[in-house]
């Protein structure tokens, strides 16, 4: 039996994929989450098998939940995503995704790919080019260090927090940690990011893909 958890900040999205992972016999739906922070505490509550993971979510956006599972559980990431450039798809295997998907797959390639990464192997969709995420892999390696490797955990789920527009007192009711730790936080990874200011810090999180603006 393969145990899953199911994330989406999308409830319909949620609710159709749950309706086709229940037709499958060997598929056990454990649990769901509707942002990022939630995926990562259902995982280790559930230590399920495998977490299919939406890649925008709020929060705390699938590439930063598929890095923290990898780091604190044995659990496969599948990252379900509509964006199929090679960028998106190499930074989910870096940080430890098994697989990944786009949302316009047929039902059959995404029971086959939680098959796959479930067995210990890796899967891509078809459209997506192993050769093209190599050379790309190959070309990230030789540029300079990446200052966003270099902010914690902690420093991640604030930047992402904050450039949602959330104030420091939502942000440590949220993280369950101090307004003043997350000022702290704040001034660390402004500082590490070289930003001046919110405006630029929510630039700087819609061009890394941390946030969409599209809705």
């Amino acid at each position: 039996m393969i145990t899953i958890v199911l994330a989406d900040d999308h409830h319909i999205v949620r609710q159709a994929m749950r309706a086709l992972l229940e037709t499958v016999p060997d598929f056990k739906l454990v649990g769901e989450a509707g942002d990022g922070l939630e995926a990562v505490r259902t995982v280790e509550r559930l230590t399920p098998g495998v977490l299919v993971c939406d890649l925008m979510m709020p929060a705390l956006n699938g590439l930063e939940v598929a890095r923290q599972v990898a780091q604190r559980t044995r659990t496969r990431v599948l990252i379900l995503s509509m964006h199929s450039n090679d960028a998106y798809v190499s930074e989910a295997l870096s940080n430890g995704a098994a697989g990944y998907v786009l949302k316009d797959c047929q039902s059959s390639e995404l029971i086959h790919a939680i098959r796959e990464i479930a067995a210990g192997r890796r899967y891509l969709s078809p459209q997506i080019s192993e050769r093209a995420i190599e050379l790309y892999g190959r070309k990230f390696g030789n540029m300079p260090e990446d200052p966003y490797q270099t902010l914690t955990t902690r420093e991640r789920e604030v930047l992402q927090l904050a450039a949602e527009g959330r104030t420091n007192a939502q942000i440590s009711e949220r993280l369950f940690i101090s307004p003043r730790t997350i000022e702290t936080h704040r001034a660390n990874l402004m500082r590490k990011l070289g930003l001046q200011n919110h405006g630029e810090l929510i630039r700087y999180a819609v061009k890394r893909g941390i946030i969409s603006l599209d809705g």
